[in-house]
């Protein structure tokens, strides 16, 4: 991305910020590639990184589809529609909740292929403790951390 002037000559200043959202989401972007891509090598080749986002933003426990379309900023029925494929998959279940509301759950399938998405991700982190030294991730994530807490802070808005 160039950050000198626009086709239009509107100038662009320099921002760290901005490499850190474009190096952030690419982070995300492949962990998910690279979980998927190894879960299909464990047999859960129905499983594509969009169904992992998707998972991802679930508890454990009992889920809601209104709380997941929250959380994901995406509308119910799209999450009613996810959850109806997943539930064909045996992910996921829905329950009988309060009123017209589901509970959504995950399905012993659905718990086995969180437990290997967390496996993965702990071969990840020997992976790069290997690669950049056992301190590396440490230091990332506490970095990123401060990041996150700054931004949720008094004076995320200034």
């Amino acid at each position: 991305m160039s950050t000198r002037f626009t086709p239009r000559g509107v100038p662009m200043v320099e921002s760290r910020s901005l490499q850190l959202a474009i190096l952030s989401a690419a982070v995300r972007d492949r962990l998910v590639r690279w979980v998927a891509e190894g879960l299909r090598a464990d047999g859960f080749d129905d499983v594509s990184p969009a169904t992992l986002e998707f998972l991802s933003a679930l508890d454990c426990g009992v889920n809601v589809a209104s709380e997941i379309a929250r959380s994901l900023g995406v509308s119910r029925q799209m999450v009613a529609k996810t959850v109806k494929e997943l539930s064909q998959l045996d992910y996921l279940a829905q329950r009988e909740g309060k009123g017209r509301q589901k509970k959504i759950v995950f399905t012993s399938r659905g718990e086995m292929l969180m437990a290997r998405v967390r496996q993965r991700l702990r071969e990840l982190d020997t992976v790069i403790a290997a690669q950049s030294g056992p301190s590396r991730l440490d230091e990332a994530l506490a970095c990123l951390d401060d990041v996150v807490r700054l931004l949720d802070g008094p004076h995320a808005g200034t």
